[in-house]
């Protein structure tokens, strides 16, 4: 494992815990394969601010990091004011799927991230689930419909899971690029826009051949990224459908599955 890899890390459930937890073996992990040489790169559907966050505990000071689910990469390097600046982004006009989705669940809380990676929302979210300190403008929902958007984040506090992904398909969304997540959560992307996407974007500036690339995740929108790697670790909570896109499954993220995946496959000792 010499030659540079490019290491794709999707955040929740991977490198932290739905707690938003890092242990330390998965830090002192992480940071092993970038001093390796290997290019690290965070791949998240949180917002850029997240992201950037991640990047810093775990002592990511230089590369990529892929945020909103692929429609915002920034670089990161010391030498900048920030530490970072925006290198690429995709926007869209949300008007369509937010009137398609606020006809299907109406009572939803709807978020429109802007190419300015501002967030405007239409009511607050439960605490933690954004994980984000950069401030959540509160809106009327006509609002949301006027923006361009880099994403969509539509979160339903009410029913099941199950009524929540019916209304979801029921929807017809087209256009974009959808994932449902875990708690009657929905992310709106770009039309062929993932953290796939983004990658392939990164992988072609840093000369890094298909080969040797390498993707953990564990949610429905790490499926692209999955099927892009020519490693990919799937942890182990994941849902079956997730698990069939695994060249490995690590143990869960309770049990610092993420380390011992890249222990295995870099031979860290």
């Amino acid at each position: 494992m010499t030659e540079p890899h490019l290491v794709a890390l999707d955040i929740d459930g991977t490198v932290v815990d739905y707690d938003d937890r890092m242990t330390e073996r998965v830090r002192e992990t992480v940071r092993a394969v970038s001093a390796a040489g290997h290019h690290v790169t965070i791949s998240t559907g949180r917002a850029l601010a997240g992201a950037l966050e991640v990047a810093n505990r775990l002592g990511l000071v230089t590369g990529y990091v892929i945020a909103s689910n692929g429609a915002v990469i920034a670089r990161l390097d010391p030498e900048l004011e920030r530490g970072w600046e925006l290198f690429h982004t995709v926007t869209f006009d949300p008007k369509p799927a937010l009137e398609r989705m606020h006809e299907a669940l109406p009572t939803a809380i709807f978020l429109v991230e802007d190419p300015d990676l501002v967030r405007w929302a239409t009511g607050e979210f439960p605490d933690g689930e954004l994980n984000e300190d950069s401030e959540l403008n509160i809106v009327p929902f006509h609002e949301l419909l006027e923006k361009d958007a880099v994403r969509i984040v539509l979160r339903e506090l009410t029913g099941t899971t199950e009524e929540f992904e019916k209304a979801v398909h029921a929807s017809g969304l087209h256009g974009v690029t959808y994932n449902v997540g875990w708690s009657n959560w929905l992310d709106i992307s770009p039309e062929g826009v993932s953290k796939a996407s983004g990658l392939e974007i990164v992988a072609e500036r840093l000369g890094v051949p298909a080969e040797r690339t390498v993707a953990a995740g564990d949610g429905t929108n790490d499926h692209e990224m999955l099927d892009w790697a020519h490693h990919a670790i799937v942890m182990g909570q994941a849902k079956e459908e997730t698990k069939a896109f695994a060249t490995v499954i690590a143990p869960p993220v309770s049990e610092d599955g993420l380390a011992i995946a890249l222990e295995e496959y870099f031979t860290l000792s």
